[in-house]
């Protein structure tokens, strides 16, 4: 994004829930330096954490100065070097509510803050515990805050997990439907933000030389890998009730496998974008409970090693259960009954401390007749993969044989394509910033529709139905990619993992 194409957002108050916690600091307000560098934020724009702890303007500022100073050290979208100046000005636009989430006082001080404002736009980011959720939501509504019929918009956001099964994402969005309509939730997942994944939908449906083989005839089956090195560090607590299923894959994995697989939308707007990867989600089979344990793996780390350094297993970590049962790695089989789609697996997989940090969408061609070959040494060439890494390395990749040079039949896996950093100029950034700019925009292409929530924990259900009857976690070493058994689940197939890295 750059100042001379883009129009700034209009004049708005965001309201910053459990403005104290990470996600502030980490990731939204680099996010909002980053879009006030870029010129995409209006001068009256006003940002306001609202957190239980007494502070003051100037030491909310400071506290965010502090962290926006170590993390220019290293992070997720850091600078070289913070810009004092251009913070001097974000600064300004900062401000602090103390309150109890619970208090109706809170909302009536944060109506008041409206309406000394001359356009009268709130976006009320619930960047909070999900249990707040509902009551944050709720109460909003009791105060008249998500009220429009004075003419400024009133939206929320609302971070993952939106609930942890089917049922609790189905009381979630009718407690949001409540108090306020469709269009002005905005249920936020990051990886949207990312330009990789935005860029699947423009590979896809702005060059007819994909678009022309993305189906069942030409495509043996897909993988979708989200790898990380790290393990659950401060999140024990949070993670040992929740796993590596509910953390990942009907958000993340899922949204990734609707770009791969949607329909053509009949116009790249939001209802339209949104409905076509509803459509796709929905169109998962539900496996039965048999079925379910049959095509899923469940792993969890234990000690190990990141090169020479020495890692704790997961029941080591702060905060989890001696005798936790919780995956730290999932590999699942899922099929999409579609007429694009059918006969085509879909293996996702997700995991904490394997050897490397990969999220990759791995497509596989059927392979071409090698009948041809046979008085080779070539058994069999090697399927084309196309790769499309969302993270760290950003690109396209495209495996094809090619004949080595020499008097021999020798065949060599080649790649091409791109990485992002060699054609364009990729300015730092979190993935937060489309996202954020978009919200103040109105503009909700890429944000999960009421439907693809519910859809995306229906897929998911059987398994964790089937896994609170039975099942085993299997353990592998941390620094591994996972147990055998992620393995085995595309080797009984005939199939194996594509290498990360």
């Amino acid at each position: 994004m750059t100042k001379q194409t883009i129009p700034a957002a209009p004049p708005c108050t965001l309201f910053l829930f459990g403005a104290n916690g990470d996600l502030v600091k980490r990731l939204l307000m680099p996010a909002l330096y980053n879009l006030s560098r870029d010129g995409l934020l209006d001068r009256n724009l006003r940002i306001v954490g609202v957190d239980h702890n007494p502070a003051t303007a100037d030491e909310f500022a400071g506290r965010l100065h502090a962290f926006m100073q170590e993390r220019d050290k290293g992070g997720e979208g850091a600078a070289k070097c913070l810009d004092e100046k251009l913070w001097a000005r974000l600064a300004k636009r900062l401000d602090y509510q103390t309150g109890d989430f619970l208090d109706p006082a809170t909302y009536a001080a944060l109506a008041r803050r409206i309406e000394k404002t001359s356009h009268g736009n709130a976006i009320f980011y619930l960047a909070t515990s999900p249990r707040f959720f509902p009551e944050v939501a709720q109460r909003l509504g009791e105060a008249g805050l998500l009220d429009e019929s004075a003419g400024g918009f009133r939206r929320v956001v609302v971070e993952k997990p939106f609930g942890t099964d089917l049922a609790s994402a189905e009381a979630l969005n009718a407690c949001l439907l409540k108090v306020m309509s469709e269009r002005q939730i905005y249920r936020i997942d990051h990886y949207l933000g990312k330009e990789t994944v935005q860029n699947i939908l423009v590979s896809r449906f702005s060059n007819g030389l994909f678009e022309s083989f993305w189906n069942n005839h030409y495509i043996d089956h897909v993988q979708i890998t989200a790898a990380e090195t790290v393990g659950v560090e401060t999140r024990g607590a949070f993670y040992d009730t929740t796993g590596a299923l509910r953390d990942m894959v009907p958000n993340h994995l899922f949204q990734l496998l609707a770009m791969v697989a949607m329909e053509p939308p009949a116009a790249f707007a939001a209802d339209a974008v949104r409905g076509e990867k509803a459509k796709v989600i929905g169109a998962i089979r539900p496996w039965s409970a048999k079925m379910a344990l049959k095509n899923s793996v469940r792993g969890q780390y234990m000690a190990g090693k990141q090169g020479r350094k020495p890692l704790p297993g997961y029941r080591q970590e702060s905060n989890v259960a001696a005798d936790s049962q919780t995956e730290t790695y999932v590999a699942l089989k899922v099929m999409i009954d579609n007429w694009r789609w059918a006969g085509v697996p879909f293996y996702l997989r997700t995991g904490k401390r394997m050897s490397v940090r990969d999220t990759e969408i791995a497509i596989c061609f059927k392979p071409a007749p090698y009948a041809q070959f046979r008085e080779s040494e070539l058994e069999r060439p090697k399927p084309n993969y196309l790769k499309i890494q969302i993270q760290p390395n950003e690109g396209m990749w495209f495996d094809l044989q090619a004949k080595r040079p020499g008097p021999e039949l020798v065949m060599e896996n080649i790649e091409l394509g791109f990485a992002y950093k060699d054609f364009f100029k990729m300015t730092p950034a979190t993935g937060y910033e489309t996202l954020i700019y978009d919200c103040l925009t109105g503009d909700q292409t890429l944000f999960q529709r009421a439907d693809n929530i519910e859809n995306g924990w229906r897929a998911v259900q059987p398994f964790l139905d089937a896994w609170a009857q039975g099942g085993e976690v299997h353990e592998y070493p941390a620094g591994q990619d996972g147990p055998e058994e992620g393995n085995e689940l595309l080797t009984r197939d005939k199939r194996e993992w594509h290498k990360l890295g």
